[in-house]
């Protein structure tokens, strides 16, 4: 077996890679308050490094105080030493041996200033980015912490695998407590220090817990107010009123805590990039520009809005303006005035503060989950009224899909499934299949088409399509299996449904993350009647596990599947079928055409079964979008008014 070899470098200017983090101990408060003066002790147990607030002369400082110093210095010890803003608080760190110089074994090659991390495995070397960067992710869910949609994926996928590839990375997300099973989700993050925010007409003091987790910093804001029933948003009585104080304060943590939580014996300090996500982190790249970069911080750092559903927006009456902790000049940039008709009375002068729209005029660069919803937001029919606005930043504006955890969704490996399968061998896909119909009491057919869908049981995915849809469908030799849960009078109807087609229907109320890989895995066609999806993930994961989908052409939907054309030169193309206009006859076209196709034409449909199944839908695939992205929002300076 080759052996092993690693090629570790070290920044010569900046800390950005990952590097081996110090086992800290004892660990004190830190205190960080809004001037950007931030105050911190911590003790760290490593040989041979000091961590000082200066360095020699050389690096362009003056001597001070020792925070934190290793008992056990060695002759040669590496100083770490400060950056300070123009009033001389410590805001980073920088690696800096006592004489100022980095020293290096004279037998090394250096090429360049910075030295790139590189492991070979058995002859296989793991791709790195060209260039590593400080990013911060900034979002109210993360799984597997907590999770009601794509955003959590995104956010609990992504960073593991940026930080794979060389950078180093932070999660921002608040420490939700719902006294549910589910708060053991962060039984692994410790108390790391405490912060006082200004805005809502005082100081708020906020808590950072941390968990150093696959390469990533993940930190959670700790307030009481995420600490109710429910989930992040809302309860079984709708949105919670205080959403905006509660997600004001997440914004405000996130931008103090590059600056004052030294995760791993050292802060991210100024030069990050802020990854802000939807409107819950849209006051981000404002306080950047209107409280930060006046003072003289934060005058590197860049931030990147990602768009993952515009329909939400944090909108809320003009008069919280003053709680935002905003300077007033900067009212321009959030105000917002209804249409007449969207006007509560005629005396309403439909005034109000648009979160999403004051991140969209003051971050850097705008990222949608697909390239066709970065299209359609920039539309009348899906701008949400910021259609002009976003058209205005086009230059700016890119759409990258999402990927998939590969690992979690693999039928060759997925633990949740009757027998595992490979797009080589499908023999284990008939196996599930008959399991599924066996779980579900529904008759063992192995030939008749098994359609599924998972999902919200809402107006944006279509319900009312599928309720319309299901007596003509269920006149057909087919069987239809429904997970969901939302509206109340839809979760009704498919208990009333399968009460009407005892033999062919079953509906699942409720979210059940073991039954929807095993709807995955068991059906033959996966239904997404969407009005609108920003990217999806259902089909994709149906695709890996050759379950083939039969969609509504809108967004992510359509950049993902692509059509079956069974004449196209060199032999039959396409992973599904995709629909237009978005009607019941046109949903059952597509599905009828699907059926026959699985009942009649079998080398066609394993064609598209093996298609699907072939598809890079990675993580490490988007990554590498990303990045080209990152390095576009630092070719021009930021925003600052």
């Amino acid at each position: 077996m080759e052996s092993l070899k690693f090629t570790t470098l070290i920044p010569c200017k900046s800390l950005s890679g990952n590097l081996v983090r110090p086992k800290l101990v004892n660990p004190q408060d830190v205190i960080g308050q809004v001037g950007f003066a931030p105050l911190w002790k911590q003790r760290s147990k490593r040989e041979a490094l000091k961590l000082r607030a200066s360095v020699s002369s050389k690096a362009g400082s003056q001597d001070g105080a020792s925070v934190v110093e290793d008992q056990k210095e060695k002759e040669n010890g590496v100083l770490l030493g400060a950056e300070r803003d123009s009033s001389g608080s410590v805001i980073g760190f920088n690696l800096s041996p006592p004489n100022g110089e980095i020293v290096i074994d004279e037998d090394e090659d250096i090429s360049s200033d910075r030295l790139e991390i590189a492991e070979d495995v058995g002859g296989k070397e793991k791709p790195k980015a060209k260039v590593t960067r400080s990013i911060v992710f900034v979002t109210a869910e993360a799984a597997p912490y907590s999770k009601t949609g794509g955003l959590g994926d995104v956010c609990g996928s992504l960073p593991v695998v940026l930080a794979g590839r060389g950078h180093r990375v932070m999660v921002v997300s608040p420490r939700y407590q719902s006294g549910s099973p589910a708060d053991k989700k962060f039984s692994g993050a410790i108390d790391v220090g405490h912060a006082n925010v200004i805005c809502f007409g005082g100081e708020q003091e906020v808590a950072f817990f941390h968990e150093y987790r696959e390469g990533v910093d993940w930190v959670f804001v700790d307030h009481p107010s995420f600490h109710r029933p429910g989930n992040p948003y809302g309860d079984s009585f709708g949105a919670f009123g205080d959403n905006q104080f509660r997600f004001t304060l997440l914004s405000h943590a996130a931008c103090e805590a590059p600056l004052v939580l030294p995760l791993g014996g050292y802060t991210y300090g100024q030069n990050c990039l802020f990854m802000v996500n939807d409107w819950h982190a849209g006051l981000v790249p404002l306080l950047l520009a209107a409280k930060y970069r006046p003072h003289g911080v934060y005058t590197d750092a860049r931030s990147v809005l990602v768009i993952h559903n515009l329909a939400h927006q944090g909108v809320e009456s003009a008069v919280t303006y003053k709680n935002l902790g905003l300077p007033a000049e900067w009212y321009g940039a959030l105000e917002w005035v209804f249409p007449e008709w969207a006007r509560a009375h005629a005396l309403d002068r439909g005034e109000a503060v648009n979160i999403l729209k004051g991140a969209v005029v003051t971050t850097d660069r705008i990222l949608t989950v697909s390239e066709g919803y970065a299209w359609e937001i920039t539309t009348v029919e899906g701008g949400y009224g910021l259609n002009g606005l976003l058209s205005s930043r086009k230059s700016v504006l890119n759409g990258i899909t999402n990927g998939i955890d590969v690992v979690e969704w693999d039928p060759s490996s997925d633990k949740h499934i009757a027998s595992h399968y490979s797009a080589n061998d499908l023999s284990g896909k008939v196996e599930c299949k008959i399991a599924l119909q066996k779980e579900l009491g529904l008759p063992i057919r192995p030939d008749c088409p098994l359609i599924g869908f998972i999902g919200r049981l809402d107006y944006q995915k279509g319900i009312d399509l599928i309720q319309s849809g299901i007596p003509e469908l269920m006149s057909d030799d087919v069987q239809f299996v429904m997970l969901g849960s939302g509206d109340v009078q839809c979760q009704d109807w498919m208990r009333l449904a399968e009460a009407t087609y005892k033999d062919k229907f079953r509906g699942w109320v409720g979210f059940n993350v073991p039954v929807s890989h095993r709807i995955t895995a068991g059906c033959d066609i996966l239904l997404m009647p969407s009005r609108f999806e920003p990217c999806g993930l259902n089909q994709l994961y149906a695709m890996r596990y050759g379950t083939i989908p039969v969609v509504h052409s809108t967004g992510g939907l359509r950049d993902t599947v692509a059509n079956f054309n069974p004449y196209a030169e060199g032999g039959s193309e396409g992973t599904g079928w995709t629909f237009s206009p978005l009607t019941k006859e046109s949903m059952l076209a597509a599905l009828r055409l699907a059926i026959r196709t699985y009942k009649e034409y079998k080398p066609s449909w394993d064609g598209l079964v093996k298609r699907g199944m072939e598809k890079d839908f990675t993580w490490e695939s988007a990554a590498i979008q990303y990045e080209q992205v990152f390095e576009w929002a630092f070719i021009d300076p930021p925003y600052v008014g």
